[in-house]
């Protein structure tokens, strides 16, 4: 029962996505299921067959600790970890075949506290990948492109799974643009043209610097364009982690 983990920044659509990812898996008749990790969201897009709200809720513990909504945040966090084997023996009821895992809309506080990575490596024992998705409207900006890199790497450093990386909400910015960030995906040398050409002064030269510091590391961020409104590319994130998950076979036979 392989885990896929989506994570991203604060309104990349991580809701949104493993809404649309686990309808178009079901309408292709594989079994899957899906966990909400997030104890503050208010409304969901899908309904969730394990929810961690059962176990921890921010409104209680404003309530109970006389905290605010980031302090409940926080504590709730960590509080998830003592409750990880409920949440492996609701995961393992369902049977499912592949298990999308919707994380906490604040990623620091999923990826930055120590709670995080317990939590994927104790939540079952079975393969994980993370999915982290960059927002395409965000992406745009050559500046903030390269914090995305450096945020995807960040991650990586801290759960050390494989990881794939998802160009999100496309249907809201122009082809040439999805283009173009994609390109920049898979040639250094786009990317530091794009730098040269769109920043200037201080920018320009923390840019370029923090690019090649992460292609040091050999790191690579192929983008898969997506659309959850449209399913555009849910095919291509499927074909991928099916090889990285299964070796290529598909997840319910």
């Amino acid at each position: 029962m392989p885990l896929a983990f989506i994570i991203g920044t604060a309104g990349s659509g991580k809701s949104f996505f493993t809404a649309a990812l686990s309808e178009w898996l079901k309408m292709s008749k594989q079994d899957v299921a899906v966990v909400n990790l997030d104890p503050g969201a208010l409304k969901l897009p899908y309904s969730p067959d394990v929810d961690v709200r059962n176990y921890v809720d921010v409104g209680d513990l404003m309530e109970k600790y006389c905290l605010g909504p980031n302090g409940a945040l926080i504590m709730a966090a960590d509080l998830i970890a003592d409750e990880v084997e409920n949440l492996t023996r609701d995961i393992e009821s369902t049977n499912a075949d592949l298990v999308l895992v919707d994380t906490p809309g604040q990623m620091e506080l999923f990826a930055f506290r120590a709670s995080g990575p317990y939590i994927v490596n104790e939540l079952t024992r079975d393969p994980k990948v993370l999915i982290y998705l960059f927002d395409a409207v965000f992406s745009i900006n050559p500046l903030n492109y390269v914090s995305n890199m450096f945020l995807s790497a960040a991650v990586y450093n801290r759960f050390f799974q494989p990881q794939l990386h998802v160009l999100s909400k496309c249907d809201l910015v122009p082809k040439n643009d999805v283009k173009a960030i994609t390109d920049w995906s898979a040639s250094p040398m786009a990317l530091e043209n794009a730098i040269e050409e769109k920043l200037e002064g201080t920018k320009r030269i923390f840019s370029r610097n923090m690019m090649k510091a992460i292609n040091q590391l050999g790191m690579k961020f192929l983008l898969m364009p997506v659309s959850s409104k449209t399913n555009e590319g849910m095919i291509n994130v499927n074909t991928v982690l099916e090889r990285v998950l299964t070796g290529g076979e598909k997840y319910t036979t």
